[in-house]
């Protein structure tokens, strides 16, 4: 059984380089952007591209709270006003620090440990650790296809962030 534990470990840290060096290309190229076309209105979720990666952000603190056991100041699944996208992209990249360290300091029995919170609307939730790691890859994936969506209508080309274009790149 340890073994699987520790390819548990392995896989989770492997998706959580894979967020953090996407994160890294999605970051690059919305820096290279004027601040116009980042908050620009678009027909999208959350409004335009900042508001879109900063709901990411947002989400990523959450959980961090969750998994730390300690309240958050969240109202809504996002941040309240507007911040510079190089400030967030710092935050992102410490964030995504954190999340690593985190996976590589986690005690292998405790991925399945159950954490428990309330959504912002106050139902109850709870989810073990790995899958709440596991949603803040998968969160991430999903909301940098907007992202990338909302940039071809500029139309602006980044760079390929698929999880085998990071594997090639390892």
């Amino acid at each position: 059984m340890k073994t699987l534990q520790t390819a548990r470990c392995a896989v989770l840290v492997r998706l959580l380089e894979y967020k953090q060096w996407a994160d890294g290309l999605t970051c690059k190229a919305l820096l290279d952007l004027p601040n116009g076309e980042l908050l620009k209105p678009r027909a999208t979720t959350f409004g335009n591209i900042l508001k879109t990666l900063s709901h990411v952000y947002a989400v990523e603190d959450i959980f961090k709270h969750h998994l730390l056991g300690v309240r958050h100041n969240y109202k809504i699944r996002n941040i309240d006003g507007v911040v510079s996208i190089g400030s967030l992209c710092h935050s992102i990249d410490e964030m995504n620090q954190w999340y690593l360290n985190y996976a590589y300091a986690l005690e292998e029995a405790g991925f399945d440990d159950v954490v428990r919170f309330n959504f912002l609307d106050g139902s109850e939730g709870a989810m073990t650790r790995e899958n709440v790691l596991l949603h803040i890859v998968n969160h991430a994936t999903y909301h940098r296809g907007f992202i990338g969506d909302m940039l071809r209508q500029i139309p602006y080309q980044w760079p390929s962030n698929d999880f085998t274009v990071f594997l090639s790149h390892r």
